[in-house]
């Protein structure tokens, strides 16, 4: 554009009009391009901090996003992480900018966000996260009025207005304002609390392990443990952001954790992951579970409260299926996806519901995975149970699940669909969500990836050794 500073190039436009029109074009063209390395979905934006995810990208957003809620409330939060504040700044920005009341909760958990969408009557809200992702991303993750994180069509729209950037902003006379509201908090641990006996937990005096590492779910976490009498040994429990090992909470990061578990005599360890929806878990002999178990013990004390509709993705563990059937409950599956399994919990007007990566959602609470939830029913449940926590996790149905991808065109994909079909002609055949398998004991889940020519396969089996061969013959199978 430096051109266009020097008297001489006016002579090119036949009028003052023209040329502020073209400078006007060109300034918007610059504005609307979207970074190549900035994932956007229709569940938000994600990205390195600095690269792809910028204060000018996540202002945008959160413009986009604001211009559908104008002058209504909305919920901002965010986790720990360093780069949220700058992030904060930037998001404020673009929905005072857009018109709305914006109550800024600061650091708190993703399901504290969702709560307080509800408590507050909001239209919406905006968590900054990146969720299980390493120390340079992070994100912004949107909420509609329910609670729930945005459903697919809500969230496209949304997207498309941040890439086209065809949106409204408010005059000088109409920018939103922001306050600081009461801590809500306090308001979700009692609502949590609520659901179980407290003096039966406080009772037992467990000793628990709380590994927050260094997120956002430390505080409230930590409170919530205090409330039902737990003897607390805190580990990154203030949300600093600075993480002491690899945030996503599986087992190969936790193997420098786990064994404090049992150095401490703790009856069980949890672990969060930066912005606390997800919930692992360590037994008292300092052993990793797999997070699939979280939901499958949720499962089985909720049902014991109140027998209902359980929903689970896909791609969950066949534990907590076989739970609600030896309940007498029926268990459906969703496409993989939050938000999925929200709208199939409403539709089936489930009581409890959630995927296996630990999280567990109750509708009593929120439509969002909630690990306070499932702290608190694990705790009551080992009551019940009066059985150490290892024993309530070898009493569950075992079974073994195996995660793996093959390299597959993606124009082949429906042929290979097909011909996984016809390996397997007596097994019960799913296509909500790619193609799943299901044999009298095991089941098959095949997804095609949106961004690379690739399908994930996840098998489940009562043997380590039919998975893998389950695995085998459908890597055989879709890569012929």
């Amino acid at each position: 554009m430096g051109e266009l500073r020097h008297a001489g190039a006016l002579s090119q436009f036949p009028s003052l009009q023209h040329l502020l029109h073209v400078l006007s074009a060109h300034a918007r063209i610059r504005y609307m391009a979207v970074p190549s390395d900035l994932i956007v979905s229709v569940s938000g934006i994600r990205g390195i901090v600095g690269a792809g995810l910028t204060a000018e990208a996540a202002a945008r957003f959160a413009a986009a996003f604001g211009s559908t809620v104008a002058g209504k409330r909305v919920i901002l939060s965010r986790d720990g992480r360093p780069s949220g504040d700058m992030l904060r700044h930037a998001v404020l920005a673009g929905l005072l900018g857009a018109g709305c009341i914006v109550e800024d909760i600061g650091i708190a958990p993703t399901p504290t966000c969702g709560f307080a969408v509800r408590q507050m009557n909001a239209a919406g809200a905006i968590q900054i996260t990146a969720s299980h992702n390493p120390a340079p991303w992070n994100g912004l993750k949107m909420f509609g009025a329910d609670g729930a994180v945005l459903p697919a069509d809500a969230g496209r729209a949304i997207r498309d207005l941040y890439e086209s950037g065809d949106f409204p902003r408010s005059a000088w006379d109409g920018i939103g304002s922001v306050r600081v509201p009461p801590d809500v908090g306090v308001d979700h641990a009692r609502a949590v609390l609520d659901l179980i006996s407290v003096a039966a937990v406080a009772g037992q005096r467990f000793r628990v392990f709380l590994d927050a590492n260094a997120g956002a779910g430390g505080p409230l976490g930590s409170a919530l443990l205090y409330d039902l009498g737990c003897d607390l040994i805190q580990y990154g429990c203030e949300p600093t952001g600075v993480f002491a090992h690899e945030p996503e909470p599986i087992p190969a990061n936790l193997t420098d954790v786990a064994p404090w578990v049992k150095q401490h005599e703790c009856a069980v360890g949890f672990v969060l992951d930066p912005d606390s929806d997800r919930l692992a878990l360590i037994d008292e002999t300092g052993t990793c579970i797999s997070e699939e178990v979280t939901l499958a013990l949720a499962v089985k004390y909720r049902l014991r409260q109140q027998p209902g509709t359980v929903v689970i993705n896909m791609s969950t563990s066949r534990m907590s299926e076989d739970i609600a059937s030896a309940a007498g409950c029926a268990c459906y599956r969703s496409a993989v996806g939050e938000a999925n399994v929200v709208e199939l919990m409403r539709a089936t007007s489930a009581v409890i519901g959630g995927e296996g990566n630990g999280g567990v959602i109750d509708p009593r609470i929120g439509w969002v995975r909630d690990p306070f939830v499932g702290m608190a029913f694990i705790l009551s449940l080992m009551v019940e149970e009066k059985k150490p926590f290892s024993q309530l996790v070898a009493e569950l149905p075992q079974y073994a699940m195996l995660k793996t991808k093959f390299t597959v065109p993606r124009e082949r994909l429906p042929d290979a669909l097909a011909a996984l079909v016809a390996k397997w002609p007596d097994a019960r055949v799913n296509r909500d969500d790619g193609l799943r398998l299901d044999g009298p004991d095991w089941w098959l889940h095949v997804r095609g990836s949106n961004t690379e020519p690739v399908v994930r396969v996840i098998v489940e089996a009562p043997t380590a050794e039919q998975s893998e061969q389950l695995c085998r013959d459908a890597g055989a199978v879709v890569t012929g």
